[in-house]
C-alpha cells in the first residue's frame, strides 16, 4: 500500500511525522508522502522539515516517508515558479491542489498545475477534456480521492482519464488517523469510480512507479 497525498501538523493535519509514519507502517504501507498545504509563504518552512524527518525516520521504519508538498490555492501564474522552488528545496512529490467542486479554487488552476508538470493533480473535479489530454501528454498523474467531498467527482476524472490515456493514482488526502486508506478501501475507491480490475491494478502500479521515482526504497514495480 502506498499513498502520495497526506497531511501532518505542518499544515492542517493532526500528527507529527513520526506518528504519521508509524500509523501507516502498522497498516502495512510501503511508503507515504506527506504533502502539506503550501504557498509562497510557507514552502521554505515545510519542505526542509519533511526532508529532515525522512532522513531521520526512514532507517527505523518499514514504511518509507517521502517528503512532498501540495501547492494549495496558488494563483495559476505562480504555479511554475513554486513547483520549481519546491523541487529545489527537496520535495520529491509535488501535488497541485486541483479544481475540486468542494472549494472555490481559481479557474485555470488545473491547467497551470499540469503545465508546471507537478507529479499529481489532486482531486481535479472540474477537469476538462483538454486538460486531461494535456495531463496525458505531460505525464501528470490525475488523482482519484478517498476524501469525503472531493471523491464525488472520481467517476468524471476516471472517465476522462480512460478516454485520453491519462494515468491515475488513488490517495486518501489523509489529515488524521481515521483518514488513512487500507488496501481494501483503496480498491473500493477505484472500483467505485468505475475502474475495472485491470485498470485498478494499473493504478497500483502507477503508485509504485511514482514512489520509486521519488526515492522510496524497497518498492518493487516488477510484480
Amino acid at each position: 500500500m502506498i499513498d502520495l497525498h497526506t497531511h501532518c501538523l505542518f499544515s492542517d493535519g493532526e500528527l507529527v511525522p513520526a506518528e504519521h509514519l508509524r500509523r501507516v507502517a502498522v497498516l502495512g504501507y510501503q511508503a507515504v508522502a506527506i504533502t502539506d498545504h503550501a504557498d509562497s509563504s510557507n514552502l521554505d518552512f515545510i519542505i526542509p522539515r519533511l526532508v529532515q524527518a525522512a532522513e531521520r525516520l526512514n532507517p527505523h521504519s518499514s514504511a518509507q516517508l517521502i517528503p512532498g508538498i501540495e501547492l494549495t490555492h496558488v494563483p495559476p501564474a505562480l504555479f511554475a515558479q513554486l513547483t520549481a522552488q519546491a523541487r529545489k528545496l527537496g520535495a520529491r512529490i509535488v501535488v497541485g491542489h486541483g479544481e475540486t467542486v468542494m472549494e472555490p479554487v481559481e479557474p485555470g488552476t488545473n491547467r497551470a498545475a499540469i503545465e508546471a508538470e507537478v507529479d499529481i493533480l489532486a482531486h481535479p473535479g472540474r477537469l476538462s477534456l483538454e486538460d486531461a489530454e494535456l495531463a496525458a501528454e505531460r505525464g501528470v498523474f490525475l488523482e482519484l480521492s478517498g476524501r469525503k467531498g472531493h471523491s464525488l467527482t472520481n467517476g468524471h476524472v476516471a472517465a476522462l482519464a480512460r478516454k485520453v490515456g491519462a494515468r491515475l493514482v488513488i490517495n486518501a488526502d489523509a489529515h488524521g488517523p481515521g483518514d488513512f486508506l487500507t488496501a481494501a478501501m483503496a480498491e473500493i475507491v477505484g472500483r467505485g469510480a468505475g475502474l475495472s480490475a485491470k485498470e485498478y491494478d494499473q493504478v497500483r502500479r502507477n503508485m509504485e512507479e511514482l514512489a520509486k521515482r521519488a526515492g522510496a526504497g524497497g518498492i518493487d514495480i516488477a510484480r
